[in-house]
């Protein structure tokens, strides 16, 4: 092989090992920071549809994962504002929020994964708790939407 053959295929191998790298460096957020919620700034799914079932003290469910994913399903009813684990995303949902009143009883939630390796709730969690939110709670979802919401039959819809 010639001198630039080689060398082309240290600069592809290089660059290949690199992207490799990105995917296997944990999202250190989620996974090696504490919950910034207390237990009381959690919620099992129990007791959301049991909240949602009451219009007087309904909360506003916020979905803060992908879009794709809030389009392929949601909590009925709940809004898409951005999503968490970005930066355009988070500050999107603090336009959003920015005007509502702080005392606004509000729900966030993702299910895009485990919920210990989630990149999206943590920092909307602490993104709205930021702007002074005072009845800020996080709905658990431990393994996913899919399996701690959907399969267990609880309400969803489709679409935006």
């Amino acid at each position: 092989m010639s001198p630039r053959t080689i060398s082309r295929i240290f600069i592809l191998m290089a660059m290949g090992t690199f992207a490799s790298a990105l995917f296997l460096v944990p999202n250190r957020q989620a996974q090696n920071s504490p919950d910034p919620w207390t237990k009381a700034e959690s919620l099992e799914a129990p007791q959301l549809i049991q909240e949602l079932n009451d219009p007087k003290s309904a909360p506003i469910v916020v979905f803060v994962g992908f879009q794709r994913l809030h389009t392929a399903g949601h909590i009925k009813g709940a809004q898409f504002h951005g999503s968490g684990g970005n930066p355009d995303g988070r500050k999107e949902l603090k336009s959003w929020a920015a005007t509502l009143p702080k005392t606004t009883n509000l729900v966030i939630y993702c299910g895009c994964c485990p919920m210990e390796r989630c990149p999206n709730v943590r920092p909307a969690f602490t993104a709205l708790r930021e702007l002074g939110f005072a009845k800020l709670r996080v709905l658990v979802l431990p393994s996913s939407f899919e399996v701690d919401w959907a399969e267990r039959g609880y309400p969803y819809e489709q679409g935006k």
